[in-house]
């Protein structure tokens, strides 16, 4: 089983790839779509962007793994 944790969008390339950050670490993935942009929350999976997350999901998940 996997786990995965969604990162937010901080850079975006002219190749189409971007770098999301996890907060204790920063990793390139690659953009297919265009409805995904600057600051938008998703998951990734072999280097590839395959999922924008909603933001309130987002903030519940990240409280539940922080234990806030």
């Amino acid at each position: 089983m996997c786990l995965a944790i969604p990162g937010k969008i901080i850079e975006i390339k002219e190749d189409g790839s971007c770098i999301v950050d996890y907060e204790v670490e920063k990793r390139e993935a690659k953009i297919f779509t265009d409805d995904i942009g600057l600051g938008d929350y998703v998951i990734v999976s072999n280097k590839i962007v395959v999922l924008k997350v909603p933001l309130n999901q987002v903030k519940d998940y990240l409280k539940m793994i922080k234990g806030d």
